[in-house]
């Protein structure tokens, strides 16, 4: 058959001409059917597509756990590391034991943020109560 289809049309009328009329009814359906596909497949082609991924589900929920566990993990971590500081700085284990300088610098740095942390939010306090009034100085010349 010719790849035009107008022509694929003539040619299956001329080859099947003594045949019935349903049988070169339905060739010419198969061709209309096939040509439509070829269409389609190539408009297909041209445009572009998402390109699917796969779920892991299996994997991700493993992974989800493995994060749960390793967070628990870090908070028992710090928990007993302020536990131990605190008790390092009562004094409960006195002179006995040799800890690891890095680590032990490491969290009194923490606990020194902390309280810097604590104390800068008291100052804002404190300069949030002067603006609200007057300041000090201005009462001052207001007396004289």
């Amino acid at each position: 058959l010719s790849k035009n289809y107008a022509e694929a049309l003539a040619q299956i009328d001329k080859e099947l001409e003594f045949w019935p009329q349903i049988v070169k009814h339905k060739c010419k359906q198969r061709l209309t059917k096939m040509t439509q596909y070829i269409i389609r497949m190539r408009r297909l082609r041209l445009k572009p597509r998402p390109t699917l991924e796969r779920v892991h589900k299996k994997v991700e929920v493993r992974e989800s756990r493995r994060e749960v566990k390793a967070e628990k993990a870090a908070m028992l971590d710090r928990s007993i590391q302020r536990e131990l500081l605190a008790r390092l700085k009562q004094g409960t284990y006195g002179d006995i034991y040799n800890f690891p300088m890095k680590e032990y610098e490491s969290a009194l740095d923490e606990e020194e943020a902390a309280v810097e942390a604590e104390e800068g939010d008291e100052f804002v306090e404190d300069e949030d109560e002067d603006e609200d009034g007057e300041s000090d100085e201005e009462e001052q010349y207001e007396e004289e």
